[in-house]
């Protein structure tokens, strides 16, 4: 079954049989995009598909669906033993620009689409969810008083979310019919 996969490009993949595992989804995923398996999520209809064990077919996907395949920047948020957190920095400033480069590869486009057609209720959760998750992980980042640069980057990553979530909220306030 032919389904969308976003992540940066879309990507145009083909299922295997709806009784296959979604571990076996992920995996071939991971090969593909060269992420350790546990290292991102996927997204279908604004739910995780975390079960690894149920089959394909529990996530109600069907031909032309799309799944958000979402990278984790912080390796605490999916790893079972979490490494150490990098104390530099450069990491920190790394970290940053790895949250920007997933919110503009994948939900900058969806809101420009949103955009054009903002009647879709469960877009507008799904995208207003993914962009709160989005601050939540940015907030998580703690930079040392002393780094201002990373301070600075952080501040305006925070910022250039926070404006996203706001036009999303803008565009979905003025496609409501006035009562």
């Amino acid at each position: 079954m032919p389904v969308t996969v976003k992540w940066g490009n879309e990507r145009r993949v083909t299922l295997p049989p709806p009784d296959t595992p979604l571990a076996a989804v992920r995996k071939s995923l991971a090969e593909y995009t060269h992420l350790p398996h546990n290292a991102f999520k996927l997204i279908h209809a604004g739910a995780v598909m975390k079960d690894d064990a149920a089959p394909v077919s529990a996530y109600n996907l069907r031909p032309n669906s799309t799944i958000a395949l979402i990278g984790a920047t912080d390796p605490r948020a999916t790893l079972t033993h979490a490494p150490p957190q990098s104390h530099s920095e450069r990491a920190i400033i790394d970290t940053i620009a790895a949250e920007l480069h997933v919110v503009r590869a994948s939900l900058a486009p969806d809101l420009t689409h949103f955009e054009r057609d903002p009647t879709n209720h469960k877009e507008h959760l799904r995208l207003g969810e993914l962009l709160l998750q989005s601050l939540l992980r940015l907030d998580s980042i703690t930079a040392e008083p002393a780094w201002e640069d990373a301070r600075k980057r952080r501040k305006d990553a925070v910022r250039e979310v926070q404006d996203m979530l706001d036009r999303l909220d803008t565009i979905w306030a003025s496609a409501q019919p006035t009562p």
